[in-house]
């Protein structure tokens, strides 16, 4: 049994470039920067940066396009695929690259998202949404509750929903 598999989560380098293959289905590449964070032997804090090229086919070659934008954040997941051509000169040269096979948007910001002072206020407020931090220790569960204790729009929310209103 064999296994090409590769996950990426990283920041694009530059902005998806689209193009339509003779059959005229769309793909898009774009390149992926992933950091890695370590201490070397002496102690000193160190960072790796690595840099992927990504292609994707298909749909999500036109979301990758639409939606994604040097500097956001995106989660890949795809397989190795290295090709190989000769180039003008006559030299071999190769290029690895991940085909994804799924891709997944990370959080939008405001500024790249909405272009008027209407809608970023209605975004404010609606769109803020903080991700748990779960400390050791505790659990969801705890974590959670006490959220909806000190937050009253939540309470407010949780107090719509009607069993009657559901339509099944």
């Amino acid at each position: 049994m064999n296994l090409n598999k590769a996950f990426v989560l990283g920041n694009l380098t530059r902005d998806p470039e689209r193009r339509n293959l003779p059959s005229g289905q769309p793909v898009a590449s774009f390149g992926v920067a992933t950091n890695r964070f370590f201490t070397s032997q002496d102690g000193q804090k160190q960072q790796d940066v690595e840099f992927h090229n990504i292609v994707v086919f298909g749909k999500l070659a036109e979301i990758a396009s639409q939606y994604l934008k040097k500097g956001s954040l995106v989660l890949i997941e795809g397989r190795l695929k290295t090709r190989s051509w000769q180039d003008n000169l006559g030299s071999r040269r190769s290029r690895t690259e991940i085909i994804a096979e799924r891709l997944q948007l990370g959080p939008r910001t405001i500024s790249s998202s909405i272009q008027g002072s209407s809608q970023e206020s209605k975004l404010k407020d609606s769109g803020n949404e903080n991700i748990p931090v779960i400390e050791e220790g505790s659990t969801l569960e705890e974590k959670t509750n006490k959220e909806k204790e000190d937050d009253p729009l939540q309470q407010e929310k949780e107090e719509e929903i009607d069993v009657k209103d559901i339509p099944f």
